[in-house]
């Protein structure tokens, strides 16, 4: 097995705990989906959160989901002028025999133009 990172990002509509934990698991739900990964394959979890984001933290909904074993935490994103506002960024840590150009990074909802390479489905 290989240790490979998955990445994703999803916008959320608001500064509220109830969106920011529902995005997270959707988004996380995505990640692992996509790419055949089951709870025993993730090492670990690294979340970031836009400044304006700051009402919950995005493990909380890991951990609602199951993920109670899993090493997890959080950054806030550099303040960058005229950057996405609203969103959450993961980073995965799992271990997969799939190839790096096989593994699937989900952009979600607007965070899609973070990286349009990639995005493929989830572009408008």
């Amino acid at each position: 097995m290989k240790m490979r990172g998955i990445r994703g990002a999803i916008t959320v509509d608001a500064d509220e705990p109830q969106a920011i934990l529902d995005a997270t698991k959707r988004l996380l739900t995505e990640m692992t989906e996509r790419n055949g990964i089951e709870l025993d394959d993730i090492a670990s979890v690294l979340f970031s959160m836009t400044p304006d984001l700051h009402a919950a933290f995005p493990a909380l909904g890991a951990r609602e989901m199951g993920w109670v074993h899993v090493p997890m935490l959080h950054f806030t994103e550099i303040d960058v002028p005229g950057a996405m506002a609203r969103c959450v960024r993961v980073l995965m840590h799992v271990e997969t025999e799939r190839k790096q150009d096989a593994i699937e990074h989900p952009y979600l909802d607007g965070a899609w133009v973070l990286r349009p390479d990639i995005a493929g489905k989830d572009s408008p």
